[in-house]
């Protein structure tokens, strides 16, 4: 696997922690260079220390991805100072915890603007010359098991997870025939920072609820390297749709079979899990 990424260019957004910070790790181990963003600047020198003490060039740049010209202005400095990436990988992304009516407008927009136009941003900031610079190359969007079964008490994070799954698949549609491909991430239950301390939480969320949430996805969750480690692999087999972790593939499966019998077997299981 090596071989396959040796020497090109990937840029991971979100990449000072979690999911983005082992898909960093990964390519770096797999000999490829490096760019990596994300909007916290004590995690990102973090995760640039940890990339280049694996041996791989790295170039770290802080950026939010909910604005339109930081992105913009980062294709530009990314293009000039070290190519146009092989494969992008949008993967920032926030969550939001709490019942629908307990999720405010505010909520809602902050969640839609990190989740769906970060993604919007970093495709239109990269993809005119991605398709210029020709070459099999890659779009990696980092979307969630949420975007075809989700749980309780995850409406906003559901639904922004639903809309990057929609837009890869319109995306792969239109670059149909190019050597830009498209390729959709769904993790599952995976022990990371976005459940264990950087979603947003509804006020209304006891503490206890909480701590059942943390804990099953202590208790259940598969380690963040998991799903890199997964991703490599997709990528070298050409595959579009990646399902990593628990309950991923099973739960997508079990809401194509029947939306009815999914929903009454999450329901069933929300009380222990923390999602009710």
């Amino acid at each position: 696997m090596a071989n396959t990424f040796s020497g090109q260019l990937v840029l991971v957004t979100g990449a000072g922690s979690g999911i983005g910070l082992e898909i960093a790790l990964a390519f770096a181990r797999a000999g490829a260079r490096l760019v990596i963003t994300d909007v916290n600047t004590s995690a990102l020198e973090v995760a640039e220390a940890a990339v280049t003490a694996l041996g791989a060039p790295c170039m770290a740049a802080r950026c939010d991805v909910t604005s339109e010209q930081e992105v913009l202005a980062l294709a530009e400095r990314v293009k000039a100072q070290a190519g146009v990436p092989e494969i992008l990988v949008n993967n920032a992304g926030i969550g939001y915890f709490g019942q629908f009516l307990d999720t405010p407008p505010a909520a809602w927009r902050r969640v839609l603007d990190v989740n769906v136009m970060g993604v919007v941003h970093g495709i239109r900031a990269f993809l005119p010359a991605i398709r210029q610079a020709g070459g099999e190359r890659w779009l990696v969007n980092v979307a969630s098991t949420a975007g075809f079964a989700p749980a309780p008490s995850m409406s906003a994070y559901a639904a922004s997870k639903h809309a990057v799954v929609g837009l890869s698949e319109v995306l792969a549609m239109e670059l149909d025939g190019s050597t830009v491909r498209v390729m959709v991430v769904c993790p599952g239950v995976i022990n990371t920072p976005i459940v264990a301390g950087n979603a947003q939480l509804a006020p209304e969320i006891p503490r206890s609820q909480i701590e059942r949430l943390q804990a099953y996805y202590v208790a259940h969750g598969c380690p963040p390297r998991e799903v890199a480690d997964a991703l490599l692999r997709a990528l070298a087999r050409g595959e579009q749709l990646l399902f990593a972790g628990p309950l991923a593939r099973s739960a997508s499966i079990l809401m194509r079979i029947s939306r009815r019998l999914a929903r009454r077997v999450t329901l069933r299981k929300a009380h222990d899990m923390g999602y009710l």
